[in-house]
């Protein structure tokens, strides 16, 4: 193991092709599912986006590295660029950090980056959906749908609840992205944005990802979303149960309070976002009657009620761990 500084350390490395021809890099970041680690991977290798590509591995657990032997065998056995690397630091931002440093320093030439997660599968075409929606659009971050694959089918219904609902629908330009587990970030964005990329205070609290994005808004960076570039997201039992989904609706309402109280710290504008908590709750039953019969799923009729109430919380500091960051892995 190679130390290149006390956070990050390479793991293994190996290439098919030189690394100043590598115009894509796809990021993996892993802790603790090396076997669904390696069902990703073969959903990667095969993945024909016209151009040479490396997949970059991020193992953010340091003690166990079970994701990096993993990583390390599979490439091993097959002809791929590839670079597994350790983000010393514990917290999906130190993950993702490690990761997008990375792919910069050791392939110079690259115009993207492109994002998964250990849980997820890409569909055939994924990547090159992506790259084809970037050049079409000509946005600067391409974000695809993250469509959940139940591991209790008992349990498809919940597929239509909010929480596991794709933002949009259909491609083309959009205002922001939310999430970081089907994303397309060109090689500017990174240039341009300090370092690091998320911000560490979300590590175990969520929501890094999506404060990435609203800064690269507030740079006049465009967003675009490729319907075509899916990726199947494998959901636990435990994630379909009530008190879970319950537990990820606030936190997302308390993202949300604390995200808008970062673009506006001043005392008027976190009144108007308090304004807005209650504007929410007060609209919440008339939205969850509208959510519930359009849904034909009456658990969520209560999804904006707990968003309301959330960022409420957020306000208030009555946010406990439970609620900022349901557990994931």
């Amino acid at each position: 193991m190679t130390p290149l500084s006390q956070d990050i350390s390479v793991f293994y490395q190996t290439a098919k092709d030189g690394a100043d021809t590598v115009s894509l890099v796809v990021t993996l970041p892993t802790f603790r599912r090396p076997e669904h680690l390696l069902k990703t991977l073969k959903t990667l290798i095969s993945q024909e986006p016209g151009c040479p590509f490396a997949v970059v591995v991020m193992e953010n657990d340091a003690d166990g590295l079970e994701g990096a032997h993993a990583a390390r065998s599979f490439f091993a056995a097959h002809a791929v660029n590839a670079l597994v690397v350790v983000a010393h630091q514990r917290g999906n931002c130190h993950a993702y950090n490690a990761g997008w440093t990375m792919a910069l320093a050791h392939y110079p030439n690259l115009t993207a980056i492109a994002v998964i997660d250990d849980d997820e599968i890409a569909a055939p075409d994924w990547l090159d959906s992506l790259v084809s929606v970037q050049s079409s659009t000509k946005a600067d971050l391409v974000g695809g749908p993250q469509l959940p694959d139940f591991e209790d089918r008992a349990r498809n219904d919940r597929k239509r609840h909010p929480v596991f609902l794709p933002h949009y629908g259909t491609t083309g330009l959009v205002p922001i992205l939310y999430s970081s587990g089907n994303v397309l970030i060109t090689r500017h964005v990174l240039d341009a944005m300090p370092r690091p990329f998320l911000d560490p205070l979300f590590n175990f609290i969520g929501g890094g990802d999506s404060d990435f994005y609203r800064r690269c808004r507030e740079r006049n960076f465009t967003f675009a979303w490729a319907a075509d570039a899916w990726v199947t997201e494998t959901i636990p039992a435990r994630r379909t149960q009530s008190s879970w989904i319950r537990a990820r609706s606030l936190r997302n309402g308390a993202i949300s309070a604390l995200l808008e109280h970062r673009a506006a710290p001043h005392f008027s504008g976190r009144l108007k976002t308090v304004a807005k908590s209650l504007a929410l709750l007060a609209s919440s039953p008339i939205r969850g009657i509208w959510l519930w019969r359009s849904s034909r799923l009456a658990s969520a009729g209560l999804y904006h009620f707990y968003v309301a109430w959330g960022r409420l919380m957020m306000e208030v500091g009555l946010v406990n761990e439970q609620y900022r960051n349901p557990e994931k892995n």
